[in-house]
């Protein structure tokens, strides 16, 4: 974003696998809404031609962040629902919003309007499971993956969520912190350098009351409010929920 204030041509090599591919194409787009074109080569080089200037666009619609929406798309998924979120739809130039295409894959029911999404469970028997354990790679939905390691808790079997290496270096080592709180409910995790596998409670009377350590990174207080859907109706305490300030202060 900085690149084109010089005036010059330049480049960006990417050394290795780009990860977080969905972020660096909203970037792009917004660049480019505001004048100024780069050149992606194959997601390994980024090439912005010189004399290249940002210009207004008058005016720009700006999106609510498809990242927050995944916890209530989700509560819709094992809570019942329906629940709509507003300020993004399918057409989201945001990639987590393809966490409703994850959700769909489980097995819930996903509606999209014009500036919407809603979810809601096809079932919601507390004593069977209505969610579809899934494989999935998800390199395009970094942050909203976390949120599928909590659905996990509720599905038909284990859940492997692949490509998730970035998730070591974020505000804790995310893939450690989840599998040491899931396995506080009940669950049995496997992780690796970039996967987490979750076997959910193997029945409601197999989940476990819990007190989840939150690591001072918002998105796993976020992740952890959901397995209060519990089907064992069992308490579950999120330790200093305040950590969600970073970028949700009015989440609970």
């Amino acid at each position: 974003m900085a690149l084109p204030l010089i005036k010059e041509a330049t480049s960006i090599i990417v050394d290795g696998e780009l990860i977080s591919k969905s972020y660096v194409s909203l970037t792009l787009a917004q660049m480019e809404k505001f004048g100024v074109y780069v050149i992606n080569e194959n997601w390994q080089r980024f090439i912005l031609p010189g004399l290249q200037t940002y210009q207004s666009p008058g005016k720009i619609y700006v999106e609510g962040d498809a990242s927050s929406a995944s916890y209530f798309l989700a509560a819709g998924a094992i809570g019942g629902g329906p629940v709509r979120v507003v300020g993004v739809d399918k057409d989201s130039a945001q990639g987590e919003i393809k966490f409703a295409e994850a959700l769909e894959r489980m097995g819930a029911k996903i509606t999209y309007g014009e500036n919407w999404v809603e979810s809601a469970a096809i079932s919601c028997n507390p004593t069977t499971r209505y969610l579809s354990a899934i494989d999935l790679d998800c390199n395009h939905i970094p942050d909203a993956a976390m949120t599928l390691a909590a659905m996990a808790l509720y599905a038909d079997g284990p859940c492997t969520l692949r490509n998730i290496a970035s998730w070591r270096v974020k505000e804790t080592d995310r893939i450690a912190a989840m599998a040491i709180e899931l396995r506080k409910l009940g669950a049995s995790v496997d992780e690796g350098p970039d996967f987490i596998r979750v076997s959910p409670p193997a029945s409601p009377a197999h989940w476990q009351a819990a007190s989840i350590h939150t690591y001072d990174d918002h998105r796993v207080a976020m992740c952890f409010s959901l397995a209060g859907f519990n089907p064992a109706g069992l308490p579950v305490r999120i330790e200093d929920p305040q950590c969600v300030a970073k970028t949700f202060p009015d989440y609970f």
